[in-house]
């Protein structure tokens, strides 16, 4: 059964290969079984190869090696792939969740006119970040990594005749592009100090020749971790993520719960023995964690779009992450990326659903009273909120939240971090579930949503419960991939996260209901600033340069070459008289100075 790993990848492309080259000649129920079943197979080829390897664990891990990419100088990269419990958690997580979203997506994409081409463009999101988890070298995680940025620059300006699409599509790719160049240097310095990209080989080299804090190491470590600054939209490459809500909803869920926002988390895991060599870059990646989820929180405190509150959550989610990452519980950050996957994913679809059936209405300030007119909306919007906030007890999200609260527990700085950030994420999450769902209704519902976006929602409502009970089985499972990891008591951690759980609940109605907006609320809507502040320290500067380079000497041998051309042109004309004489007589003249040549020459 491993031996079938390679099609995992290999179906979501074929099926963008085909919707992208003959999708517009295909009929729509076509596509949509293309671009539903394709990646339905990948999800459940994925189930049946993790019960493969659970009940007939290879050694070590499963390694299958397709062919050479290239062979240069010594240096033969090969199209192979690795799996361990780490790459096939993930595999399951981004093709299960990526299903759900295909099939809602069959319905809200219904009678959009690119119906093909953003399935294709879906599929082709998929497979590039299947490639990514499932690389055993990091030339093919790059390959995979730029597929997933080419993609999400494909869909989140996939509307793209307004030109505000357009702008955020291309600020997500630029942005993450500074991001991806640190990579792609730390790729050059870690093959030129160990020799390999290989990633076991890799790790075991660096174990092996470089001692913790050593120059090299940080140096790798933190140009990795440029990478993932990008990807995963974490300070102060955080810009483009409220933004990529242009794109459709479906690509947001996506973006957003399986796909590009976690690949930064991915990569620090994966090659998480570079990092521990590397103690002040791990400590920024905890302190960055910090920063990004707390500013994200007050940002989503007072967003009035519905989709760009959800943005700010998933900023602030994955800075859990990365905190989680910094203090060393990489288990955990892995445990909350997954369950995080279940609950977002839940939350887009159902925002969705809202946004639809109110002729795409995305202001909270218009919506209201939607409880009883869209019962399925609500009830799962308000278990993916649980989740997202952390009710005690009951949700996937508490489970994971309260691991990482926990793990940061010897830093007292960054648990405090941590539970502040439970008040602001619960205070913003019921804020937007009261504005939208309870009160009048002040927009009228104009469409129901069909069984294709309701059933997706009800599933991952359930795994948005049920996905954190398996909290000490993951554990477990994970103790192969990672260092162990001291088990802290988490009583204390659980009690101060259900406090802090009960004072944003108890804050968000009157929060809601307020109307004044103080002046440093405008400041955290605007993002703190950010914006501002890179247009004035990058952007007018470089369009500046350009206006000024204009006449440059390089410009002036190209204008000089177009001169002459024209000049040519201009002397070509005048031989045009229109007299017939004139052109046979030039016949003739040519042909006997051709002759001449012939004959003398």
């Amino acid at each position: 059964m491993l031996d079938w790993l390679w099609l995992i990848p290999a179906l979501p492309f074929a099926g963008a290969a085909l919707l992208l080259l003959a999708g517009p000649r295909l009929p729509r129920a076509a596509v949509a079984v293309v671009g539903v079943v394709s990646v339905g197979i990948s999800a459940v080829l994925a189930g049946a190869i993790a019960a493969s390897f659970l009940m007939h664990p290879p050694a070590g891990a499963f390694e299958q090696h397709l062919w050479t990419w290239m062979a240069v100088a010594g240096f033969q990269p090969e199209i192979a792939f690795y799996l361990d419990p780490l790459s096939l958690i993930m595999i399951l997580v981004v093709t299960f969740v990526a299903f759900w979203i295909h099939l809602y997506s069959a319905g809200f994409m219904a009678g959009d006119e690119g119906y093909s081409r953003f399935f294709g463009y879906m599929n082709l999101f998929v497979a590039s970040m299947i490639v990514l988890v499932l690389a055993d070298n990091l030339l093919l995680l790059y390959l995979g990594w730029e597929g997933v940025g080419l993609c999400s620059y494909l869909l989140i300006g996939f509307w793209y005749r307004d030109p505000a699409n357009g702008r955020a599509g291309q600020k997500a790719f630029i942005v993450t592009r500074a991001g991806d160049v640190a990579m792609a240097v730390g790729l050059f310095l870690l093959f030129h100090g160990l020799g390999t990209l290989r990633i076991p080989e890799l790790l075991a080299r660096a174990s092996a020749e470089w001692p913790a804090g050593s120059p090299l190491a940080i140096a790798a470590a933190a140009l990795l971790l440029g990478g993932a600054l990008g990807k995963s939209a974490q300070l102060p490459l955080q810009t483009w993520l409220p933004d990529a809500m242009a794109g459709p909803t479906p690509t947001s869920a996506l973006i957003h719960a399986a796909t590009m926002v976690t690949a930064g988390v991915y990569l620090i895991a994966r090659t998480h023995t570079l990092f521990e060599l590397a103690p002040p870059v791990q400590l920024a990646v905890a302190l960055i964690g910090a920063a990004t989820l707390l500013l994200a929180g007050f940002s989503g405190l007072v967003q009035n779009d519905i989709k760009r509150v959800l943005a700010y959550s998933t900023m602030s989610q994955i800075g859990y992450m990365f905190l989680a990452l910094g203090v060393g519980a990489w288990s955990a950050a892995i445990f909350h990326l997954m369950t995080h996957a279940f609950f977002k994913a839940l939350l887009f679809l159902a925002a969705g659903i809202v946004i639809e059936a109110l002729h795409h209405e995305h202001d909270i300030r218009r919506m209201g009273g939607l409880r009883r007119a869209l019962p399925v909306a609500f009830w799962t919007f308000l278990i993916g909120g649980c989740a997202l906030a952390g009710l005690p007890l009951v949700t996937a999200g508490a489970y994971s939240k309260d691991w990482i609260i926990a793990s940061t527990a010897p830093h007292r700085a960054l648990w405090i971090c941590a539970i502040v950030g439970v008040v602001l994420t619960s205070l913003y999450t019921f804020r937007l579930i009261v504005l939208v769902f309870l009160g009048p209704m002040r927009t009228p519902v104009s469409k129901r949503p069909g069984y294709a976006m309701q059933i997706p929602a009800l599933v991952l409502a359930v795994l948005s419960i049920l996905g954190g009970f398996d909290r000490g089985p993951f554990r477990t499972w994970m103790a192969s991939v990672f260092p162990a990891q001291p088990e802290r008591p988490e009583i204390a951690s659980q009690i101060a996260a259900s406090l802090a759980f009960l004072i944003g609940l108890g804050l968000a109605i009157p929060y809601a209901r307020r109307s004044a907006v103080s002046l440093l609320e405008r400041f955290w809507a605007a993002g703190w600033g950010f914006d501002w502040l890179y247009d004035r320290l990058f952007v007018r500067p470089i369009v500046w340069a350009a206006r000024i380079d204009r006449a440059d000497a390089i410009d002036s041998i190209y204008r000089g070459a177009a001169s002459a051309t024209r000049s040519a042109w201009h002397g070509l004309a005048l031989t045009q008289t229109g007299k017939l004489r004139w052109y046979a007589a030039a016949i003739a003249g040519g042909s006997i100075l051709f002759l001449a040549v012939v004959i003398f020459l």
